[in-house]
């Protein structure tokens, strides 16, 4: 049996979507629903699916599941909403920039007993589950340190940053869910510093382009997490763990695996540059385990637990920069 799915919201994340869903076997993508007539005729004649309101895709019969990638304060109210219509739900992250808002969401779902999984793509990339599968191996032993580098090559529009809940709702979400995911144990603090080195526009906005934060579990493990808004050089996505027995790491990925010699020395290709190039795969392997998952019935591998425990991180990196001191998880989760 086919999953057949509606996207909500066709800009550039949305059309990522609906490619991965047109590609995956056992699911049918039949609807798209976007308030910019160009952007959701863009989608339905790539895919040939129809263009739907999205009370009309709630009603549909011939809809099991969504897609939310609409922007960030529609997507607590749309979790409920296609809950309660009986659609297996996939939204991207955040649920919502507010915990108690969030956490009203997933009790919705659980009330209803719906399905919800929270998009965080780059558990799906193909390194970094090769990594985790070396941890989870034993291959390194018991993890004592995670560092993570995630540098932007260029900060998005300004009017993005404005509603964007800051950098570390936006950008460093991600690698606060890779943190946990690595650690294998909740955080318990958490201490940041943050700065605006690369343009005085961030900063007016509100905002912090260049951040780094330590992550401390009860054991004390401990997780680095360095982000910056430009990278002259690309996108720079990179991870280390250290084990009690050895490490693992996963490296850059350039425009292609070779390198060149010659008299003026070595050299490679560039990096990828665009977190849609980079994480294509990722992408496709995300949708992949949401049809997987709705289709037997079982728990998705990334839930909204996981988006509330992010946003949290999130927020008590916030605390930590305004009061300049390390913050329990507890301070900001209550």
């Amino acid at each position: 049996m086919s999953i057949k799915f509606a996207v909500l919201g066709a800009g550039r994340i949305g059309q990522v979507h609906a490619r991965a869903v047109a590609a995956v076997e056992g699911a049918t993508l039949v609807a798209v629903s976007d308030a910019v007539e160009a952007a959701a005729r863009k989608v339905a004649d790539s895919y040939g699916c129809d263009i739907r309101s999205i009370d009309a895709i709630a009603a549909a019969s011939d809809v099991d599941a969504v897609i939310i990638c609409t922007p960030t304060d529609t997507h607590a109210d749309l979790i409920e909403r296609f809950t309660k219509a009986g659609k297996a739900v996939f939204c991207e992250k955040p649920v919502d920039l507010d915990l108690a808002r969030v956490r009203q969401a997933l009790e919705t779902v659980e009330a209803e007993g719906g399905t919800l999984m929270v998009g965080f793509n780059r558990r799906f990339d193909p390194d970094f589950m090769a990594m985790k599968a070396a941890i989870d191996g034993g291959r390194v032993g018991t993890v004592e340190m995670v560092t993570i580098t995630s540098r932007d090559p260029g900060a998005p529009p300004i009017d993005y940053i404005k509603s964007s809940g800051g950098i570390f709702r936006d950008m460093t979400i991600h690698d606060f869910d890779m943190a946990r995911w690595l650690l294998g144990e909740e955080v318990e603090t958490v201490m940041a510093q943050a700065s605006v080195l690369t343009d005085p526009e961030i900063g007016k906005a509100g905002d912090h382009d260049s951040v780094n934060v330590m992550l401390q579990t009860a054991s004390g493990k401990h997780a680095i997490i360095t982000n910056s808004r430009r990278a002259t050089y690309g996108y720079d996505q990179r991870i280390e763990v250290l084990g009690s027995e050895g490490m693992v790491s996963a490296k850059n990925m350039a425009e292609a695996n070779i390198e060149l010699a010659g008299k003026d020395g070595f050299g490679t290709p560039p990096l990828l540059n665009f977190f849609m190039t980079r994480y294509v795969a990722a992408y496709a392997n995300e949708i992949a385990a949401f049809v997987a998952a709705v289709a037997d019935g079982a728990a998705t591998p990334t839930t909204g637990h996981d988006g509330l425990m992010a946003l949290a991180l999130a927020d008590a990196a916030v605390l930590s920069v305004k009061e300049g001191r390390a913050v329990r998880l507890s301070d900001v989760t209550g």
